[in-house]
């Protein structure tokens, strides 16, 4: 037993030291520096709450968070619901597995190319004189070029819609290809109709790829600070603009404070969806 006992802490070391030296020590950093101090000219090693006490009673910063909220939770929406609606139709109305793998592979060819560029991508189509004004002028449905479509909430939205919707169709088609077909097919002799059967069987099997996708589209909305820069035209801000003008203005404590409550914020999140399905089965 005690053989097999330095044999397992052997073979865990290595993936353990990784953790530590690339994870664990970088975010005790951020905690530490959090607390410094900070001038016009210099930083100095501290132990203040000063970085803390402004975020926590400035009203920008919860303006700041509130916008970052609202953005994670249109996205997060949305791509629930186009990915729901994506692994369900290849899930249960592609018969053949090979089709299955086709189209799988299919959606992802966008993601293969960058974010930046996916996301730079949607200015000209969205601009004033972009396609998008051009064909509905064209059409007759508006007289002149639209405002909103660029450089406000709707193109941040749309764009961040645009990057993580495949973060959601993945884990959600994962799950749904382990569900035995024999249970719709029960639920189907047993009287029940399509809504009832998707509402009543498959969704609630479907709950822990649900789960897994709204994290990962959560934790990268609430920490994108690129995607809001630009499809804003620097007009609207979120947590990770906010830490990123910090960086530039070298205000590293303020930074890292910053980053801290994010950090704690997104931890309190995945902890409460996690309460309500236990994804270890996935994984």
């Amino acid at each position: 037993m005690r053989k097999t006992s330095i044999t397992g802490w052997l073979l865990a070391s290595p993936l353990s030291l990784i953790l530590l030296v690339f994870l664990a020590a970088p975010i005790a950093m951020i905690v530490v520096v959090s607390f410094w101090g900070a001038t016009e000219w210099a930083i100095y090693p501290a132990f203040e709450f000063e970085n803390y006490e402004f975020l926590l009673t400035s009203s920008v910063t919860s303006r700041v968070f509130l916008n970052t909220f609202k953005y994670a939770a249109i996205t997060w929406a949305c791509t629930l619901v186009i990915g729901f609606t994506v692994a369900y139709y290849l899930a249960f109305h592609i018969r053949t597995l090979t089709w299955q793998i086709v189209l799988f592979l299919l959606c992802t060819i966008p993601f293969l190319t960058s974010n930046i560029i996916r996301m730079i991508s949607w200015i000209p189509f969205l601009g004033r004189n972009g396609l998008a004004n051009s064909a509905l002028i064209s059409w007759g449905v508006i007289d002149e070029p639209v405002e909103w479509l660029l450089f406000s909430d709707f193109s941040v939205i749309l764009a961040f819609v645009h990057l993580y919707t495949l973060f959601m169709v993945v884990p959600i088609f994962n799950t749904m290809m382990r569900i035995d077909k024999s249970l719709i097919e029960a639920a189907a002799d047993a009287g029940a109709s399509g809504w009832q059967t998707l509402w009543q069987v498959i969704v609630p099997l479907t709950k822990p790829g649900i789960m897994i996708g709204t994290i990962f589209v959560l934790a990268l909305v609430m920490g994108d600070f690129i995607t809001v820069r630009f499809m804003s035209g620097s007009q609207s801000a979120n947590v990770g603009r906010m830490i990123q003008n910090d960086i530039a203005l070298l205000q590293y404590p303020s930074a890292s404070a910053t980053a801290v409550i994010l950090l704690v914020t997104v931890l309190l999140l995945i902890g409460t969806l996690l309460r309500f399905v236990d994804i270890r089965k996935e994984l």
